[in-house]
């Protein structure tokens, strides 16, 4: 397999994007996700359409032991990944306190733990050969707390700061790390999540493009790509910092509450 590109959260939405636009340019892939029925779709469609090659590999990124268990496979087929995109995440709505502990837990797994260990576990060889990109979507929910999504944003906010920060110590070598950071976008992320009923996906960008202006990040090795975000909201971001907290945390509770 040839410039070989590691998606995670493969089969659906701005994972699938990713996906089509590595194979257009003329990657391999290892596509990633829990629902084996839609990798199989994605690989026939993708290595009819390109003539590239997929190879599947159906995991829940919730399980502790995912990442090595990928890692291992990917190594024991002989894959070397020059990208590695870690797509996958979910989110939820609900006062902290009032929300199932399992679902928060389950998706600091995924967001964070995973996604962390993911890295770690590619990155050496990355640095030995001097060579390859990371990919982490993060989300502009990163960019402030986020009340009755209090886990979500924070979780969102580790992304971006520990891409940055890897960045940083990998900027004397030519290994590079970007952060994706996406408003609302139009994905199955936001019904599944139940955001999708909030002021903050009222206007949703399209999956496409934001994966576009990831990849096309990730390539050129930005810092951090903002993506799908209306222009009035992305002045309103630059004036977030300035604003007193506790009527940010008004303005952000405001928008998310779905009644």
């Amino acid at each position: 397999m040839k410039k070989v590109a590691l998606v995670t959260g493969a089969s659906s939405g701005i994972g699938r994007e990713f996906c089509k636009i590595h194979a257009h340019r003329g990657g391999d892939l290892v596509v990633v996700a829990r629902r084996k029925e839609k990798l199989d779709e994605l690989k026939n469609e993708l290595e009819s359409a390109y003539g590239i090659k997929v190879h599947i590999i159906a995991k829940d990124l919730v399980q502790p032991d995912a990442a090595r268990a990928i890692f291992d496979e990917v190594k024991q087929s002989g894959i070397e990944v020059e990208y590695l995109i870690n797509n996958a995440g979910f989110g939820g709505i609900g006062k902290f306190h009032e929300r199932d502990w399992a679902d928060d837990s389950a998706m600091i797994q995924l967001n964070v733990m995973a996604l962390t260990h993911l890295t770690r576990l590619f990155l050496p060889d990355f640095v030995k050969r001097d060579s390859g990109h990371i990919l982490n979507v993060s989300s502009t929910a990163g960019m402030m707390p986020g009340p009755l999504q209090a886990v979500y944003f924070a979780t969102k906010a580790f992304v971006t700061s520990f891409s940055n920060a890897i960045a940083e110590e990998l900027s004397n070598t030519n290994v590079t790390v970007t952060a994706l950071l996406p408003g609302a976008t139009e994905t199955e992320f936001g019904r599944i999540s139940g955001m999708d009923k909030t002021d903050m996906f009222k206007s949703t960008a399209d999956a496409r493009k934001v994966a576009l202006d990831g990849y096309n990040g990730m390539e050129k090795g930005k810092l951090n790509v903002i993506s799908g975000l209306p222009f009035a909201l992305r002045a309103s971001m630059v004036l977030m910092p300035f604003l007193p907290k506790k009527l940010l945390l008004k303005m952000v509770h405001g928008m998310q509450k779905t009644d």
